[in-house]
C-alpha cells in the first residue's frame, strides 16, 4: 500500500491554514475538472481530479487532518499493527472478525473504481476504536440450517465507500468496480468486476447493495454495500436538501444591482441581483439542484459573498474617501436602513 502525501498532492505546506487549503483545492479542481478537459485529456483529468478530491477530503476536514498528521512516519507500523489484529481475529475497523468463523474468515478486500485509494479506505473510510477506520467493514449473519438449533454461517457483509459526482447523482450511471478478495489463511486471491448501478437521485450516505459479493461462507456469500460519498466540487456543496454555490460580488454590484452568471449542473445561468443585496443572503434557482425523488428536484442557492478590493490606486482611494464623506449610511446605527 502506497503512502499518500496529501499536502504534496495539493502543493501546500503542512502549516497551511484551512482557508488556504480550501482556496488551493478550488483553484486546482477548476483547472483539472473533467468537464473542462478535451477528449484527449479527459482520462488524465479524471485521475488528477480524484487525487485532489481525496486529498481535500482529508485535509479539508480539521478532524481528519488531525488524524492524518498524527500518522507521521509511523504510518506503516500503524498499518502493520492493524493487520496483525486482523490475523488475530480483530477487524481492522473496530468491529470483531470472529476467529475461525467461516462466516468471516478474515478476508481482505481491495477495490478499484470507487474513487478512493487503499490508503484512504484503510485510515479514513470508516471509524475504528483508535479514531481511524477502513471502508471495508465486515459484518456477519447466521442462517438457520438443519434441526436442533444448528446454524450454518453465511459469509460476512462487506462495506466500502464510493465517490459519486453530482452529475451521477442527477442522471444516474453504471460503474465497473473491481473487487479483489484475499484469504489470509491460504493466500488465495480472486478478482471480480462488478457492475454497480447508481440510480438518479442517489443521496449522500446512501448504501448501494450488491448481492452475493461479500465474504464467502458455507451458507453462501454475504453482500457488498457501497456507501455514497459525494465528491468535493469546486463550485457546489450540499446543505441539507439544497445545492449551494457562492456568488462573489463587488460592493458596488451589491449596492447598485447587476446581472451575473452563476454555475449550475447543466451549465451557467444568468440571474439578476437586486440593488441593496446583503452579504449572506441567497438567490434561489428553483428545481436546479439535486433530485429529490418522484421526478422532483431541489433548489440551487447562490449565497452572496461581498468581496472587498485589497489594493487601491490613488484615484480609487480618493473616490472611496469621497463616498465615505458624502454617505449618511452607518452600519452600526440601530433601526432599519
Amino acid at each position: 500500500m502506497e503512502f499518500k502525501d496529501y499536502y504534496q498532492t495539493l502543493g501546500v505546506d503542512r502549516s497551511a491554514s484551512q482557508e488556504e487549503i480550501k482556496r488551493v483545492f478550488r483553484k486546482l479542481a477548476r483547472g483539472c475538472h473533467p468537464d473542462h478537459a478535451s477528449a484527449e485529456e479527459k482520462e488524465a483529468a479524471e485521475a488528477r481530479f480524484k487525487e485532489i478530491n481525496e486529498a481535500y477530503e482529508v485535509l479539508g476536514d480539521p478532524e481528519k487532518r488531525r488524524k492524518y498528521d498524527s500518522l507521521g512516519a509511523e504510518w506503516k507500523a500503524h498499518a502493520g499493527a492493524r493487520a496483525q489484529g486482523w490475523q488475530a481475529g480483530e477487524d481492522f475497523f473496530g468491529s470483531r472478525a470472529a476467529r475461525g468463523d467461516p462466516g468471516g474468515g478474515g478476508y481482505e478486500f481491495h477495490f478499484g473504481g470507487t474513487g478512493f485509494s487503499d490508503f484512504f479506505e484503510q485510515f479514513f473510510g470508516g471509524t475504528g476504536e483508535d479514531g481511524f477506520g477502513g471502508g471495508r467493514e465486515t459484518r456477519f449473519r447466521r442462517t438457520p440450517f438443519g434441526a436442533a438449533g444448528r446454524e450454518a454461517v453465511r459469509g460476512g457483509d462487506v462495506e466500502s465507500e464510493i465517490m459519486v459526482t453530482f452529475e451521477e447523482a442527477l442522471h444516474g450511471s453504471v460503474r465497473n468496480i473491481s473487487l479483489r478478495r484475499r484469504d489470509p489463511h491460504t493466500g488465495a486471491e480472486s478478482t471480480d468486476t462488478v457492475r454497480v448501478r447508481l440510480p438518479a437521485g442517489v443521496r449522500e450516505g446512501q448504501r448501494i447493495r450488491v448481492a452475493g459479493k461479500g465474504a464467502p461462507g458455507p451458507a453462501g456469500a454475504g453482500d457488498l454495500y457501497l456507501r455514497v460519498r459525494f465528491e468535493r466540487h469546486p463550485d457546489f456543496r450540499v446543505e441539507g436538501d439544497k445545492l449551494v454555490c457562492d456568488l462573489e460580488l463587488a460592493p458596488w454590484e451589491a449596492v447598485l444591482g447587476c446581472s451575473v452568471e452563476i454555475p449550475t449542473l447543466e451549465g451557467s445561468a444568468r440571474v439578476r441581483v437586486r440593488p441593496g443585496t446583503q452579504g449572506g443572503s441567497s438567490l434561489r434557482l428553483r428545481a436546479r439542484g439535486l433530485p429529490l425523488g418522484q421526478g422532483r428536484r431541489g433548489d440551487l442557492l447562490a449565497r452572496v459573498r461581498i468581496r472587498l478590493p485589497q489594493k487601491l490606486s490613488e484615484k480609487e482611494r480618493k473616490l472611496w474617501e469621497e463616498l465615505a464623506a458624502a454617505s449618511s449610511f452607518s452600519p452600526r446605527a440601530g433601526g432599519s436602513d
